[in-house]
């Protein structure tokens, strides 16, 4: 390094030496992992450790004994198998069979009404014409699984008539025919100037008489009577219909006859 001075009327260079060069500190690299390599490594002795201590003591413990598999023999029944149930008895029998065999006979002097079928059967679009609405009932009947239907009918002189319906159902996913059995009550005790009654015996029988008359221009008031019920998959309705009121007695009559027939 050179540095100058003025000596006189002369300038004077000087020679000044340069001061070393102090290298810069720089603070010392962390050597990082050791502790993290530690703690593994002590986890890893601990899981080893405790599981040669379990080893051990299950190792000196007597053996647990198992039970045992088999089973003693069961006492078998002696003596011969009961009988089957007779037809009579056995309501699936009698379900499956003929419906209209289940249906009450038309009473000596009283005449085949002329709305029955010669074969006494009903297809499911004439059960759903008997309906206020056939269309919507067509629907509900097949999406019930309707599967029969028979009736039966008479008439005594030219006012009095009586109609008796058995619907049967499938009843592979619910039990239609209680179902239907509920809407028709609902429906009968509906209407105004209703009196209802339980049949006797039946556990779910309904009887219904309507004091009130339905009415038409031209024609004699038509009282009606009623009678609701069901068993196992088929549901039972009663109708009766004179120009004069019916009588409990004569609903009760028919709908405890035609229940124990089901």
């Amino acid at each position: 390094m050179r540095a100058s001075r003025l000596v006189g009327n002369a300038l004077e260079v000087l020679e000044v030496p340069e001061e070393p060069e102090i290298p810069e500190e720089r603070p010392r690299a962390r050597r990082r992992g050791r502790t993290t390599l530690l703690i593994v490594a002590a986890a890893v002795l601990g899981v080893v450790a405790g599981t040669c201590t379990g080893y051990l003591i299950q190792a000196d413990r007597e053996p647990t004994k198992l039970a045992s598999l088999s089973q003693p023999a069961l006492a078998q029944a002696k003596g011969p198998s009961p009988e089957p149930l007779p037809a009579s008895q056995d309501r699936r029998v009698k379900t499956d069979g003929d419906l209209r065999k289940l249906l009450l006979k038309k009473p000596a002097g009283a005449k085949t009404g002329d709305w029955v079928s010669d074969d006494r059967w009903l297809t499911l679009a004439e059960v759903a014409e008997t309906a206020d609405k056939p269309g919507g009932a067509f629907g509900d009947l097949v999406s019930k699984e309707f599967r029969r239907a028979a009736d039966t009918g008479w008439r005594v002189g030219s006012a009095y008539g009586v109609e008796i319906r058995l619907v049967q159902y499938r009843q592979e996913e619910a039990p239609e025919a209680s179902d239907a059995a509920d809407g028709e009550n609902y429906y009968e005790d509906s209407k105004a100037g209703t009196d209802s009654w339980s049949v006797p015996g039946s556990g779910n029988a309904m009887a219904y008489v309507h004091t009130r008359p339905d009415t038409e221009p031209g024609y004699l008031p038509q009282y009606n009577a009623a009678a609701v019920a069901w068993r196992g998959d088929i549901l039972m309705k009663i109708f009766v219909w004179d120009t004069k009121p019916i009588s409990k007695a004569k609903i009760m009559d028919l709908a405890e006859r035609q229940v124990k027939k089901l």
